[in-house]
């Protein structure tokens, strides 16, 4: 009767058909396959056996850049090297140094005053060869610092393999540090520490 019954049920309207459960592995038997392992499908995905694509800008409708040729690759070494760093800082430092030694004669009431003859009022002329004299003279000592200054961030930088802080602290202390000791011993430790903490604030407002 049971099976009549099965039989009519499943020829007018079935009803839900269960899976069955796989059976349980005899002892001494095949064993079951194991179960799909995520973490294995996540390392080809997202993790370290993922497959890099090759990014090509054409593809992506960008304008695709050629490759670089040899003649640009020395250039890009050579710019980037210590002695054009400091080349380069030694002419800003002196053109910044000029500007500066002008301003200041240019504001100083003691431009062209002759010692000898205090009540005689300087020429023009007298004026704007102070002037000269003291912008060449802050360029000259600019150029020094600024050369000093980034050719030993620079070494610093390459020794050290990071671009951080700590170089120009560094840098910063041996510049000063080499600039003050022709006055002596305290002096090169105050120039030290002055133009370390001085490249450590430049360096904070930059960064």
């Amino acid at each position: 009767r049971l099976e009549r019954a099965g039989t009519r049920r499943g020829a007018g309207c079935p009803g839900p058909v269960m899976a069955a459960a796989p059976p349980p592995s005899a002892p001494g038997g095949p064993e079951p396959p194991p179960p799909l392992q995520y973490s294995l499908l996540l390392q080809h995905l997202v993790g370290e056996q993922r497959r890099p694509r090759a990014w090509d800008p054409a593809a992506l409708g960008g304008i695709p850049s050629p490759p670089k040729s040899e003649e640009q690759k020395m250039v890009e070494r050579a710019m980037e090297s210590c002695a054009f760093k400091a080349a380069l800082a030694c002419v800003g430092g002196f053109v910044l140094g000029g500007a500066f030694g002008v301003f200041t004669a240019g504001i100083d009431t003691n431009v062209g005053f002759d010692p000898k003859d205090p009540y005689r009022t300087p020429t023009a002329k007298e004026v704007l060869k102070d002037m000269g004299q003291r912008g060449i003279s802050y360029a000259k000592n600019f150029a020094i610092v600024g050369a000093m200054f980034s050719c030993t961030e620079c070494v610093v930088e390459s020794y050290r393999g990071k671009s951080d802080w700590k170089n120009s602290v560094i840098s910063g202390c041996i510049t000063g540090g080499a600039i003050g000791f022709r006055a002596g011993l305290k002096a090169g430790v105050i120039g030290c520490g002055g133009f370390a903490a001085f490249s450590a604030a430049i360096d904070y407002y930059l960064r």
